[in-house]
C-alpha cells in the first residue's frame, strides 16, 4: 500500500493494523547526537492511548514502546530508528457481524474498492490505532525542537458547539493535562466532559477541535510556491483519521475583516527582532515562518462507529441494517491532541533539517 510514508530528510514509515500482531515505525533521517529519553517517548504515548478515561474507548492497551534500533546509551546513532508496540486487547469478534457490510462514513467502502481486500477486524490499516507510531516518532521530533527552543502545546478548543473563544496566547496552557477532555479552561472542560458523557450514553457521538499553539519557530522556514509551510501543516494534520477541516491563522473569520485590520503590522523590538504587532497569518506568510507564534485549529468529525442501528449495504449491494458493536470513542478530541502534536513536529522538523542543509 503506497502512502505509509511522510517525510523529505526526516522521513517516517509506518505499519501494521489495529488488530494485528502489533503496529511500527521506521524513522530515516534522524540527526545523530540527539538526546532520547524513553520515558518522554511513553508519556506522549500514555496520552494517546486507549481506557485512560471514562471519556474514550475502554479497550485495555498498555501501549509499551520497544526501541529496536537508532537509538544507543539514549542517544541517537543516526541510523534508521526502528520502534513497535505489540496489540494485546483485540476482540476480533466484535466485527465479525460487519466483515461483508459497508459502515457508514467508515472506509470499509473505500478500501474495497480500491484493492478489493479488506481487513475488517477494527477497520485494519485505516484504525486511528495506527496513530501510535505517529505520536511515538513525533515525541522525537518534538525533542529535536525542544533542544532549539521551540514547543509544541496542543489542546481541545471545542466540543459540539462549546468552545474557547480566546486566543491561544492569552491561555495558561499548563492546565491542558489536569482534565481528561485536556481543555485549558477547567469549566469548559466540564461542560465538555458531560456533554461527551450524555452522548455516549445515547449510543452517539460528537466532533470537535483540537488548536495547536508552536513558539519560537524560526523566521524563514518553509517553501514559497508548492511546500508553503501552511500546506505542509494542513497535508500532515489532515492525514490524521476523523480530521475534516484545517485553518490557520485568522482562518475563516479573517473573511470578516477589512485588509486594514486583518494586516500584521511589522515593528522592531527592543532586542532588534522583527515583530508583528497582530498576529492574524497565523505565523507564516508566502509559505514562510516569519518568527511569530504559529497556530492552527483541525476539526475532527463525530466518530462512524454509534452504538445504535443504522442502515447500509453489503458488498452484494443489499440493504441491511448494522448495529454497533465494539469498544469506540464517543469524542476523538481528547486523544487527538498528542497526535496533532506529534504531526506538527514531524512537519516542522523535517523543514528545519531542510533549511540547515540549504546552509551548508
Amino acid at each position: 500500500m503506497a502512502g505509509n510514508s511522510f517525510g523529505n530528510i526526516f522521513k517516517i514509515t509506518t505499519f501494521g493494523e489495529s488488530h494485528g500482531k502489533g503496529l511500527g515505525v521506521i524513522i530515516d533521517g534522524c540527526p545523530s547526537g540527539i538526546p532520547v529519553d524513553i520515558e518522554d517517548i511513553q508519556r506522549d504515548l500514555d496520552r494517546r492511548r486507549p481506557g485512560q478515561s471514562r471519556i474514550v474507548t475502554q479497550r485495555k492497551e498498555k501501549d509499551q514502546i520497544q526501541i529496536l534500533s537508532g537509538i544507543f546509551e539514549g542517544v541517537t546513532t543516526g541510523t534508521p530508528i526502528g520502534m513497535i508496540i505489540l496489540n494485546e486487547d483485540q476482540k476480533s469478534r466484535d466485527y465479525d457481524h460487519i466483515k461483508d457490510s459497508f459502515r457508514p462514513s467508515h472506509a470499509d467502502f473505500t478500501y474495497h474498492a480500491k484493492y478489493g481486500i479488506r481487513d475488517y477486524r477494527g477497520g485494519g490499516r485505516s484504525s486511528a490505532r495506527e496513530t501510535t507510531m505517529r505520536v511515538a516518532a513525533g515525541s522525537i521530533a518534538k525533542t529535536i525542537l525542544k533542544n532549539i527552543g521551540i514547543t509544541i502545546q496542543g489542546y481541545v478548543s471545542q466540543v459540539g458547539s462549546i468552545e474557547i473563544a480566546d486566543d491561544p496566547e492569552s491561555l495558561d496552557l499548563s492546565r491542558t493535562e489536569e482534565n481528561i477532555v485536556r481543555c485549558p479552561d477547567p469549566e469548559l472542560a466540564k461542560e465538555m466532559e458531560q456533554l461527551i458523557l450524555k452522548t455516549r450514553k445515547k449510543g452517539d457521538t460528537i466532533g470537535g477541535v483540537v488548536t495547536c499553539l508552536i513558539k519560537n519557530f524560526p523566521a524563514g522556514i518553509g517553501e514559497p510556491v508548492f511546500m508553503k509551510l501552511q500546506a505542509e501543516l494542513a497535508r500532515a494534520v489532515m492525514s490524521i483519521n476523523a480530521c475534516k477541516g484545517f485553518e490557520i491563522g485568522s482562518g475563516f473569520e479573517g473573511v470578516k475583516m477589512f485588509g486594514s485590520e486583518h494586516n500584521d503590522i511589522f515593528y522592531t523590538d527592543e532586542e532588534g527582532q522583527v515583530k508583528t504587532r497582530t498576529n492574524y497569518s497565523g505565523g507564516i506568510q508566502g509559505g514562510i515562518s516569519n518568527g511569530m507564534p504559529i497556530y492552527f485549529r483541525a476539526a475532527f468529525k463525530p466518530v462512524a462507529t454509534l452504538i445504535q442501528p443504522q442502515t447500509s449495504i453489503n458488498e452484494e449491494g443489499e440493504e441491511i441494517t448494522i448495529d454497533g458493536r465494539g469498544r469506540h470513542d464517543p469524542c476523538v478530541v481528547p486523544r487527538a491532541v498528542p497526535i496533532v502534536e506529534a504531526m506538527a513536529a514531524l512537519t516542522l522538523v523535517d523543514h528545519w533539517l531542510m533549511q540547515q542543509r540549504m546552509k551548508i
